[in-house]
This record gives C-alpha cells, structure tokens and sequence, in this order.
C-alpha cells in the first residue's frame, strides 16, 4: 500500500532506486565492507560525549549529528544547518594595490610626460607611477629638483592613500568574515533550539530527554509505522534533530516502532535517537529490497544496517524485515497474483536468498542476542515458502482499501487478519507470529475522486472513528498492530495524490491534528 519510497520501475512512475546492476542476487554479506570492530561511536577523546557515527554506503552523506558533534573517518558533520553538506567559507581574494595598465598622461610644460607602468618597488605594491622623459625634450640632464620634489610627495600621498585603503579594506574583510561566521553559529543554535521546542518542551534545551510528556498523548498503540522525513534517494534530507522530536512524540504513544528501508542512515539516525531521548522503545528494522534490480538495493540497505548494528548493537531492535510488499509488487510486474503460483515462488525465491543473507551478516557479528529476521507483504499476498524461512510475519491490512465503512473498518481488520494470516501461519512448521504491518484510516484526499472509498469518506472524523473502535480493542484482544500513521508524509501526496499523503495521527509540522483524541488504554 503506502510505500515509502518511489515506485518501482515497472510501474508508470520512475524507479529512482534502479541502477541498471545486474548482478547476482544474494551476494555474500561481506562484500565490498569492511568490518568495524575497533569502531568506538562514543570515543571520550572527541570532547564533550560527541558522538560519532559510522560510514555509510554509496557515499551518501550521514546526518546523525548534531551542533558540536564530531565525526571521524571522513564523514561530514553538519555544524551549521545540519543540511546535506557543510557551510564552507572561501579565503577572500587578495587586493592588487593599483596595479592597472600602462598608459599615457598629459605632457607638462617642461617637456616630460608621467607614464603609469607597473615597478617592483621596496613596497611590493606594484603599478606605482613611474617618470620618464618625452622623447622630443631637449633636456637631457633629468627632472628639475622642482619636479623631484613634486613627484616624491606625489608617491608618498599615493602610499599613504593605498595603504589606508587596503586597512579599510582589511577591516571589512576581517568584519565580513566574523560576522558570517557568528551569523552562522547563532543560526546553527537556533535551528537546534527551534527543531526541539516547536512540537516538543524540554527543561534542558541541550538535553533531548528532558523533554516535557504532552498529557493528550498516550501510551495506547501497540506499535507505529514510521519514517523518518525526508529518508528517500537520492536526496537524504533528514536530519537527527527531526528524528529526535518525531522519537519524543512517538514514543508517548507506543514502546514500537517499525522502519521500512536503511536507506539514508535512518536506521542509525532512529537509534541514535533513542539513546539521547532515553526512550523505552524497540525498532523493527527495515531493508526494502526491489525485485527488478538484481539486488543492487538490498545490499546497500544490508551493509548500512549492519554499520547501524555494530555500532549501536541490538539492544533496542525487535527484529529486522527483509521486504515491503515484495511479492505484491514482483507479481504485479510479472502479470501475476497468486503468492503460490509458478510466478510466485520465482519471486518468492529471490526474496528468500535475501532472508538467508540477511541471517549469515547477523550471525557474523557474533552478536550477544540476535534478532529475529522477517518480511512485510500485503495480506494476501504472503507466498508459504517465505512464510517457511522467517520467524515473523507483518500484514498490510487496510479496510479503507476493502471499501467498508469507517464504523465496521475495526472488525473487518481483526477478522481479515485472523483468517488470511494468524490461521495461515499457525499451520507451517515454524509457526511465524504474525504483527498487522499497517492499518489506519485517511484523514482526507487531494482530489475528489479518492475523497470516498464508496463505503465512507476520507476524514478525521472516520479516523477517529477507526481509532475508538479498533486500537483498545485490539490491545485486550492481544492482536500485535503497527498502526499507520505517524504523521502525514508530503512527498507522498506530491507523487501519488489522492489519499496517499493523508494517513497521520499528526500533520506533517509534528502536530496532534485537531479533532483527534488517543485513547487512554494502554497498550501491552
């Protein structure tokens, strides 16, 4: 369904993930990556706890650090605006005192001419004035003393002229520089103090967890569908300071967070997060593969995950998720849609090579707990064979998709997972547990042809609707859900329209929409 990053290249829309690869799918764990275990992020010797963060790859710039903090092994940190690349200021050019072309004066009236040519003179300014004779004078015995004179004083103003200039000049220069660079520094504290106070408190503006709880928000979802902004290719616009106020915000509303992809260091920048917000809260890490791209996706996401798991452990990480709807969206390009049919278990097959690489680096790191490895798919479309080679499973279950109405949205969801899912899965021989991936309700439509799924319209009020049926119920039912979403996504809306862009509990400033109440259940 909605899908955080751009569409696949088989589709209409561009695939900005293809890079032509071609190569086998399954590549071992340890190609082209080199092992990290001398990496220390919290190295004492950069100075007041700042915290570095680790290479990724495809040289796409990390962007888990804040004002002040250190990087190390080449990366950049963003101590300024914490925007894609650092604020370099540019060495003024330097100042030629007078030096300009030769040319020609008025002849004076004692036969000689001044002549402007450039001298080497003691003061290295060049381009001073030189005296020269004209060649129709008669007086070849030099410059009257008169002239001399005249001519020495004239030098002299000039220096001092030249030289007050270039003081002036150095002055503004030294003045430009300091006040750009004092410009920037307090930019960089204000955008730090703007980014952790516009939706969320603290008592410490330099101290992410001593952030003030909201007594609207509570602890009633199970788990919530996120994405940091601004995590898509090529771009990689996020920042840490934003993923610190969504980490504050969310985690006043569940212990659970699921992540779709790595791409962009977003699964260090979440982990990051929590360690200086100081959240009780595990991660569902992500790798989204594509299936027409010969893997190319999948090992770059493996390898940033892995820089993600070594240097932050697995302390906080529920598990990793090998795929997003993979074989929906391999049988929509290969014309098919039977999970378990001949075309299925073609695609099924690439997508478990993937599963059983993503085991072989976990088992590498010699890790003290592993996690467990799964996949996401839409309900329907789980193939058994994949069912087979994971420990869990996650549901895309939607009823605004199924065209039922907002008031019994609730029991639609529980009986279709129940049924398409948890009975499916309780049959194979590993008994995979099963989690809703995404299910939630639009809040409103860009357009007027997807304002209504012709059961009941997209609106706050029907996800309220939704909420106040499903979320409390769920929890005392003990059904595991990732509720969708966080908060509104923009660029969604942009390329998709309709009701893509519209499925928050927050808007997209990181605000409770109005009209929403959480419900004040607590979620296991």
């Amino acid at each position: 369904m909605s899908r955080p990053y751009p569409p696949y290249q088989d589709n209409p829309r561009a695939d900005p993930f293809a890079d032509g690869s071609t190569g086998s799918r399954g590549t071992s764990y340890d190609q082209g990556y080199s092992d990290r275990n001398d990496y220390d992020p919290y190295d004492s010797n950069t100075g007041n706890g700042a915290t570095r963060y680790p290479e990724n790859s495809d040289n796409i710039p990390l962007q888990a650090s804040l004002a002040g903090d250190t990087t190390s092994r080449g990366y950049t940190g963003l101590p300024h605006n914490e925007s894609q690349a650092d604020l370099s200021l540019a060495n003024p050019a330097p100042y030629a005192a007078g030096a300009t072309a030769a040319g020609r004066h008025s002849v004076y009236n004692n036969g000689f001419v001044m002549e402007r040519g450039y001298s080497n003179n003691a003061l290295g300014q060049g381009g001073g004035y030189v005296s020269g004779r004209s060649s129709s004078s008669a007086l070849d015995s030099g410059p009257s003393p008169w002239l001399q004179h005249q001519q020495k004083g004239q030098q002299r103003s000039k220096f001092l002229i030249w030289g007050g200039v270039l003081v002036v000049v150095g002055l503004i220069i030294i003045g430009v520089v300091v006040g750009v660079v004092v410009s920037n520094n307090r930019k960089k504290n204000e955008d730090t103090k703007s980014s952790t106070s516009d939706a969320v408190n603290q008592t410490d503006p330099n101290d992410p967890s001593t952030f003030i709880k909201d007594p609207n928000l509570h602890q009633a979802f199970y788990g919530m569908a996120y994405t940091p902004e601004n995590s898509q290719l090529p771009g990689c616009g996020n920042k840490l300071s934003e993923v610190i106020q969504d980490i504050q915000l969310i985690s006043q509303l569940t212990k659970r967070i699921r992540l779709y992809g790595s791409d962009c260091n977003q699964t260090a920048l979440v982990l990051e997060a929590i360690k200086r917000t100081k959240v009780d809260m595990e991660v569902f890490i992500g790798n989204y593969p594509i299936p027409t791209d010969g893997g190319a996706a999948y090992r770059r996401q493996r390898d940033i995950m892995k820089q993600a798991i070594e240097t932050y452990g697995t302390d906080h990480i529920a598990g990793v998720t090998v795929g997003n709807e993979f074989m929906l969206n391999y049988l929509g390009a290969n014309g098919a849609s039977d999970p378990n049919s001949a075309v299925g278990d073609t695609g099924a097959a690439l997508l478990i090579s993937d599963i059983q690489d993503t085991r072989d680096m976990l088992a590498s790191l010699n890790l003290q707990t592993t996690p467990p490895v799964g996949t996401s798919d839409a309900g329907s479309y789980f193939n058994t064979k994949v069912l087979e080679a994971v420990d869990y499973g996650l549901a895309n279950v939607h009823p605004w998709f199924a065209n039922v109405t907002a008031e019994t949205a609730a029991s639609w969801t529980t009986n279709f997972f129940q049924e398409q899912n948890v009975d499916v899965a309780a049959k194979l021989s590993n008994t995979p547990k099963m989690y809703i991936a995404e299910t939630g309700w639009p809040t409103k439509s860009s357009d007027a042809g997807n304002a209504n799924n012709g059961a009941s319209d997209a609106s706050i009020s029907n996800l309220q609707t939704f909420i106040d049926t499903f979320v409390c119920q769920a929890n005392s039912a003990g059904v595991p859900y990732f509720f969708f979403e966080f908060s509104d996504e923009p660029w969604k809306d942009a390329q998709f329209g309709g009701v893509e862009g519209w499925w928050g509990l927050f808007s997209s400033s990181r605000k409770l929409k109005d009209g929403i109440t959480i419900p004040t259940c607590t979620a296991p």
